[in-house]
């Protein structure tokens, strides 16, 4: 009779030790389109906060991916994802019009698909397929519209573009250059890709410098090449302030670049509402609870004025 109580204290000692507390717990396979992008870490961690928050015997255990800004691999780690099993799987799209083989493959296997932060290019998501992102056109919006009433409605702006593959670049330009057709007295100078690097930001600035173009603003779709563009006007002399710099994301190095002085406003992405709700998105549906396949959290300006509000 002792034999089977041996046998299930073993079991429960080796479920223990893999880290799957109860049977309760909700398993989810995240797959990140990079792990070495800033505000893409700073979503990873909130998720892994929210999951940690839920109480014991009701939780989420959530299984990370790097996908390396692979297609390939990223449809691969989902694959695997199914083949465990998981309860729900969330994908932060490496390349937003490339993410039909992979809704195709969970809605396969039965299993519910959470997209956080970028979207999906196609226009209506079907059932059991969630995203959870922001309003980019919005973004552009606040941070164009908050340069040109700073230049009074003239002059000349660059725009660094992020990754051309993500309908983030997309989104965010096309808010920027809505605001534009406001204002025929402010124009492009140049507009390129900086694929969301602070060195790429940096680099391209300081080539157009050197070329000897003019430009009273720089647009950059995120923080981290608008603080390379604010590193390239330093190092060739320009007063700070006399070019204006906006970015997107409030990232604590973008907010402390607002503070200094070195960028004059950023679009506030809330990477710990996309977190909260991705997460709670999956549990939901894993446990078979309505949610809103749509969710939208808003992006919010900020300025020297209310950097404080952000820290």
């Amino acid at each position: 009779m002792k034999t089977p109580i041996r046998f299930t204290a073993l079991a429960l000692s080796m479920m223990l030790a893999s880290g799957f507390a109860t049977a309760a717990d909700i398993k989810v396979g995240v797959s990140m389109s990079a792990f070495d992008d800033t505000f893409l870490t700073y979503l990873r961690e909130d998720m892994d906060k929210q999951a940690k928050s839920y109480p014991k015997g009701d939780g989420v255990q959530l299984q990370f991916e790097d996908a390396r800004a692979d297609v390939v691999k990223q449809l691969s780690q989902v694959e695997n994802f199914i083949s465990q099993k998981v309860d729900a799987i969330i994908v932060n799209p490496v390349d937003t019009a490339s993410t039909a083989n992979i809704s195709k493959a969970a809605l396969a296997a039965g299993i519910p698909l959470v997209y956080v932060n970028r979207r999906p290019d196609q226009t209506d998501l079907p059932k059991g397929i969630v995203a959870v992102t922001s309003n980019d056109v919005e973004a552009g919006r606040l941070q164009m519209q908050y340069i040109a009433e700073k230049l009074g409605g003239k002059g000349k702006i660059v725009i660094l573009l992020g990754d051309l593959a993500n309908n983030s670049t997309t989104n965010r330009t096309k808010g920027v250059k809505e605001v534009l057709a406001k204002y025929p007295d402010i124009k492009i100078e140049q507009e390129q890709t900086g694929i969301w690097l602070r060195d790429k930001g940096m680099t391209l600035v300081n080539d157009w410098l050197t070329q000897g173009r003019e430009f009273n603003a720089v647009l950059a779709n995120n923080d981290e090449m608008a603080i390379g563009a604010s590193m390239a006007l330093k190092s060739a002399g320009t007063k700070p302030g006399t070019v204006l710099i906006a970015g997107v994301d409030g990232t604590p190095d973008g907010l402390n670049a607002i503070t200094k002085g070195d960028m004059a406003a950023s679009a506030f992405q809330d990477a710990n509402g996309q977190a909260v709700g991705s997460v709670e998105a999956a549990r939901k549906m894993a446990r078979h609870e309505p949610v809103e396949q749509n969710v939208v959290i808003p992006f919010k300006l900020i300025t020297p004025d209310n950097v404080k509000d952000f820290k």
